[in-house]
C-alpha cells in the first residue's frame, strides 16, 4: 500500500507551481499613461470577477504614485519608466484610483461591471 500523506504536500506544491503562472499569464492587459499628470484614460471598464493587469506607463519627468484605497493598491512609478500592477477579481462597482503626488489632477477610476 503507498502512503500518499507524505507525498501530497509535494503534489500541491508542484500543482501551484505549475499553475499560478499560468493564471497571471492569461490576465487581460489594460493599458494606463501618466501624462502632464493626468491618467489616460482615466476611467476604464473591466469585467466583473476577473483579474486585470495594468500596465501603467509614467511618461512624465517626475515620479508618481498610482494609489487607490478601494483596490488597497499603492505603487510608487519614476518618470519615464512603467510599472505593473495586478487587481481583481472585483465584484461590481466603482473604484476610484489617483495620483498621490498630484492628487488634483491625476485621478481616474476602474468601473467593473
Amino acid at each position: 500500500m503507498v502512503n500518499y500523506s507524505k507525498r501530497l504536500p509535494f503534489i500541491l506544491a508542484t500543482l501551484l507551481s505549475v499553475l499560478s503562472p499560468l493564471s497571471i499569464a492569461g490576465s487581460p492587459i489594460i493599458e494606463i499613461e501618466i501624462r502632464n499628470h493626468l491618467f489616460f484614460p482615466d476611467v476604464i471598464t473591466i469585467p466583473a470577477d476577473t483579474k486585470i493587469k495594468l500596465m501603467i506607463y509614467n511618461r512624465d519627468n517626475s515620479s508618481e504614485e498610482f494609489e487607490s484605497y478601494e483596490l488597497n493598491r499603492e505603487k510608487i512609478i519614476p518618470g519615464k519608466s512603467r510599472a505593473v500592477i495586478f487587481i481583481g477579481p472585483l465584484p461590481a462597482g466603482e473604484y476610484p484610483f489617483f495620483g498621490e503626488f498630484f492628487p488634483k489632477t491625476a485621478q481616474g477610476k476602474v468601473v467593473v461591471k
